[in-house]
C-alpha cells in the first residue's frame, strides 16, 4: 500500500469563497449576491494559532463556519491534514467532525438548556460510538479537570453557571473528540476581562500539551497578539494582510492594519499615540468597491486602486512570514 506523503500545515484554505443570494421581488427571485468572504487563502501549522481580526462584518465568522462546512461553501477548498473537506459526503463530513471543531462566541445560546452538562458531554461521544458507556463516563470527568471544573457539576443545567464557566464546557465539548483543529469564533468577548484571561490561558495550556491548531477570530487586537503565532486582518471579506504576530505588530504595512492597530488603548496616562481615524462607512459586501475594496476609506488611496485589484506582495525578512495586498508596495 503507498503512503500518504506527509503535509507542512495541518489546514489549508485556497481560494474558499461564501457568497449569500439575496432574494427580492414578489416572487423572490436572486437579486444579488452577498459576498460575505472572498477568495480567502491561508494555512496553519500543526500547533499554531492563526488570529484573525477585522471590523464587525467583515467576513471573519463566515470564514470559520464555511472552514468546518457549517456554511457550505461555494467555491474553493478545504484541506485538512491533506484531506479536502469540502469533497465529502454527508456520512464522511460526519466521521471527519472528529478532527475539527468548533468554540462558539456565545456561551450562553451554544448550550442547549434542557441538557444537563453530562448529558451536553457525553453527545459527541455517543454520537461517534466511542468506547463504553464507562469509559464515556470516564473521559467526561477527565474533560471536566481539564477545563477546571469539579465533577459535582455533572447533573447540574447551563443556567447554573457563570458565563466564564459556561465557556470551559463550551471547550470541554469541543475537546471530547480529541480534534485536530479547533475554531474559537470569539471565544471570549462575551466574557469579563478577568474571565477572559483565564479562558486565554487554558486554551494556551491545551495547545501546548495536546498539540491542537486554532483558528482564533477576534476583533480585540490586544488578545490576538497574545495568543497567535500568526496574524491575518480581513476587510469586507478579503484578506488584506498576514503576517506572524511580531512582524505585524511591530511593523503593520496595510493602511487597514494601521488604523486598527492605532486603536488600540494603551494602558499608560503618559503616552500619547496618534489614532488614525478612517472616514466614511464600511462598503456594501452586496456591491463591493472595483479596484481595491478598501480605496474608499484608504487616506493613501492612489488613482490605480481604482482601476485595479492589488496583488499580495511578499515583504518577508528576517525569517518572519509578511504579506500584503496593497498597491502601495508595487
Amino acid at each position: 500500500m503507498l503512503q500518504a506523503q506527509p503535509v507542512s500545515d495541518l489546514l489549508e484554505i485556497r481560494h474558499l469563497s461564501k457568497h449569500f443570494p439575496v432574494k427580492g421581488g414578489l416572487l423572490r427571485h436572486t437579486i444579488g449576491q452577498l459576498k460575505a468572504v472572498d477568495d480567502v487563502s491561508l494555512s496553519i501549522g500543526c500547533g499554531r494559532t492563526f488570529g484573525l481580526v477585522g471590523e464587525s462584518g467583515c467576513g471573519k465568522s463566515t470564514l470559520g463556519r464555511s472552514i468546518l462546512r457549517l456554511h457550505e461553501p461555494t467555491s474553493g477548498r478545504v484541506l485538512l491534514d491533506g484531506r479536502d473537506i469540502t469533497a465529502l459526503d454527508r456520512r464522511q463530513l460526519i466521521d471527519s467532525r472528529r478532527d475539527m471543531q468548533i468554540i462558539f462566541q456565545d456561551p450562553y445560546a451554544s448550550l442547549s438548556p434542557r441538557r444537563t452538562i453530562r448529558q451536553t458531554l457525553l453527545e459527541p461521544l455517543e454520537t461517534h460510538a466511542i468506547g463504553t458507556a464507562a469509559s464515556r463516563l470516564a473521559r467526561v470527568m477527565e474533560l471536566l479537570d481539564i477545563v477546571g471544573l469539579n465533577s459535582n457539576v455533572l447533573h447540574r443545567y447551563p443556567h447554573e453557571f457563570s458565563g466564564g464557566q459556561r465557556q470551559r464546557i463550551g471547550i470541554a465539548r469541543a475537546l471530547a473528540l480529541e480534534p485536530k483543529f479547533i475554531v474559537a469564533d470569539e471565544a471570549v468577548s462575551a466574557l469579563d476581562v478577568s474571565v477572559q484571561s483565564q479562558v486565554l490561558n487554558l486554551i494556551a495550556m491545551l495547545q501546548r500539551e495536546l498539540g491542537i491548531a486554532f483558528l482564533f477570530i477576534s476583533h480585540d487586537l490586544a488578545v490576538v497578539q497574545h495568543v497567535s503565532d500568526e496574524v491575518g486582518v480581513m476587510y469586507l471579506g478579503r484578506l488584506v494582510e498576514t503576517a506572524s504576530s511580531h512582524a505585524l505588530y511591530s511593523t503593520p504595512r496595510h493602511p487597514y492594519t494601521r488604523a486598527l492597530l492605532s486603536a488600540i488603548p494603551v494602558p499608560d496616562p503618559k503616552t500619547r499615540t496618534q489614532r488614525i481615524i478612517l472616514q466614511g462607512d464600511v462598503p456594501s459586501p452586496l456591491d463591493p468597491p472595483g479596484g481595491c475594496s478598501f480605496r474608499t476609506r484608504c487616506p493613501e488611496a492612489m488613482p490605480r486602486c481604482a482601476t485595479s485589484a492589488p496583488p499580495w506582495v511578499d515583504l518577508s525578512n528576517n525569517g518572519e512570514q509578511h504579506r500584503v495586498c496593497c498597491h502601495l508596495y508595487t
